[in-house]
């Protein structure tokens, strides 16, 4: 499964077309995101993946989940939000 890492500087609009990349060709990716700001991003990126998505009939689910991920050597515990094609 893909991996995309956003942050809170991230962009939304980039991170959906990611998102909707990725699922139009692999049907699920993981979101990893650490802290409010970045979640806030991943949040507002999936909701626009939808909106690209759905006219070619493509209906998204996200399923999050918690992740230990290194950062520069630090252990942080982030939110994994999985992206899968509603079947």
């Amino acid at each position: 499964m893909e991996v995309l890492r956003v942050s809170s500087k991230s962009s939304p609009n980039s991170v959906a077309g990611a998102v909707a990349g990725v699922i139009r060709e692999n049907n699920c990716v993981e979101i990893q995101a650490v802290g409010a700001g970045a979640i806030n991003q991943a949040i507002k990126a999936i909701a626009v993946a939808r909106g690209y998505l759905a006219p070619a009939g493509i209906d998204i689910v996200c399923i999050p989940a918690f992740a230990n991920v290194n950062i520069m050597g630090d252990e942080r515990t982030a939110i994994k939000l999985i992206v899968e094609q509603r079947k």
